[in-house]
């Protein structure tokens, strides 16, 4: 048995998969973005292809490289573009790329492309990009199939009372909080310092963006939340929840073949 990463693969037995009926590929995206003082710049996209890996061996998809940039960091969701450590793309740009690789993989022969988001601010340029790519192949005479999702949108509110038990203050907000360190506890423990997580209230935040940003405006640690009582447990609880729920979902929306894959 071989790897579900398709950059561990070589092209023969790579081509054999595109080649089979329901053939379904993930592409897991994320950003190059700060996570406060205890986390790696690569939080998102880490997070977003260990889940990509887990639902294809639900699945029997396969796993693409992980788009590595993503949209600009924006200070109600990520701390802000301004923070020394986020890299990002414009949303042209962002777009415009997703398009090609999603219309790449149509092109080569799969059935089904998954966009797997691991980045708040993403959604959208992923949006615009996939649609492009579905709405270009589909005049060459693709009946290829695309889902775009995010994962936290399938974390259920029984978890979610398990995971927050003092209350869930919103997505936006767990930017470097109990979320993200809780999975990276459990998938990348070796990535994740509690003794450098910065204790404080959840940020006060505007309804409103303000032009140019104003770094004063968000927590000086990076987090709009703190991740003091992130656990690998709490991780646990997320990660099967997530992997089960998209996987479901996958099953549900796209003729997946009977592919059995496993990593090595």
């Amino acid at each position: 048995m071989h790897s579900v990463f398709i950059d561990e693969l070589d092209a023969q037995t790579y081509a054999e998969h595109v080649a089979r009926t329901g053939s379904t590929i993930i592409i897991p995206a994320g950003a190059t973005e700060q996570h406060g003082p205890h986390m790696p710049l690569g939080v998102d996209a880490m997070l977003s292809r260990s889940i990509a890996e887990a639902v294809a061996q639900l699945t029997g998809a396969l796993v693409a490289p992980a788009l590595c940039y993503g949209y600009k960091s924006q200070p109600r969701s990520g701390g802000g573009n301004h923070r020394v450590g986020t890299t990002s793309l414009g949303g042209t740009s962002l777009s415009l790329m997703v398009e090609d690789v999603v219309a790449s993989f149509i092109s080569q022969g799969f059935d089904n492309v998954v966009l797997l988001n691991g980045h708040f601010e993403n959604y959208q340029f992923l949006y615009e990009g996939v649609d492009n790519a579905v709405a270009k192949t589909r005049t060459a005479g693709s009946t290829a199939r695309a889902i775009l999702l995010s994962y936290w949108d399938f974390v259920d509110e029984n978890t979610l009372a398990k995971v927050f038990p003092d209350g869930f203050l919103g997505w936006d907000i767990e930017h470097g909080g109990i979320l993200e360190t809780s999975l990276m506890l459990l998938l990348h423990p070796q990535l994740v310092d509690m003794d450098r997580v910065i204790d404080h209230p959840p940020a006060k935040l505007t309804a409103y963006d303000i032009f140019p940003e104003d770094p004063a405006r968000t927590p000086d640690s990076g987090c709009l939340s703190s991740a003091k009582g992130a656990t690998a447990e709490r991780g646990q609880l997320l990660f099967e929840t997530v992997t089960d729920q998209v996987a479901q979902a996958l099953k549900g929306e796209l003729l997946l073949g009977d592919i059995n894959i496993e990593v090595n």
